[in-house]
């Protein structure tokens, strides 16, 4: 197995990325990046120097995925989402050293559009919605959408929404793969 670079893409030297992975059209990454096996990173995608992205990756088009941004295992990002690593930033004031670190850990999917605000946690398999702007953290399976995101379901690890309450305890099975969902102390947890 081996790494598929389109002729137009930029590896900077020093650069990890993991077998099977394919870098397309016009993407950047950065000699620090260090990138996991089988990542698809799409057409204008960038990936800055202090990055790790996990195996089996999928980056849509016109992502940047900016320092002190850590994906893991399974993350899919849609096409022109936003990650941002500095709080409050201005062009006349250098906050290199303010960057926030920004997590999103195994299975999550970020919506096309929807902007990741630096600092947060997103929790394994959630779900963001399109457009939606992530400012706190996000729980492991929530569902999250609108401007600010607020949170409206649970999603199974299948991508699909759960039959449950936001809050409250309850359980439920999910339809395609028979998983069981228990959602107790404001967490949902696969058993």
């Amino acid at each position: 197995m081996s790494v598929s670079i389109h002729p137009s893409a930029i590896v900077d030297e020093g650069a990890q990325i993991g077998d099977g992975s394919r870098v397309w059209h016009f993407v950047h990454v950065c000699g620090g990046a260090r990138v996991g096996k089988n990542v698809s990173m799409g057409q204008n995608v960038f990936i800055g120097n202090k990055v790790t992205i996990g195996d089996n990756c999928k980056i849509q088009n016109n992502v940047s995925v900016y320092d002190n941004v850590h994906l893991e295992e399974g993350v899919f990002c849609g096409p022109s989402m936003v990650f941002t690593n500095v709080y409050n930033p201005r062009s006349l004031i250098e906050r290199k050293s303010e960057y926030r670190d920004t997590l999103v850990k195994k299975g999550a999917t970020l919506g096309a559009n929807c902007t990741i605000v630096c600092g947060v946690t997103v929790g394994e398999f959630a779900f963001v919605g399109a457009g939606a702007v992530v400012n706190k953290d996000v729980p492991a399976y929530a569902l999250m959408v609108g401007v600010p995101a607020k949170q409206i379901g649970w999603m199974s690890e299948f991508g699909e929404q759960l039959d449950l309450p936001v809050t409250g305890e309850a359980e439920t099975t999910c339809q395609h793969t028979g998983a069981q969902y228990v959602l107790e102390s404001g967490k949902v947890t696969k058993q």
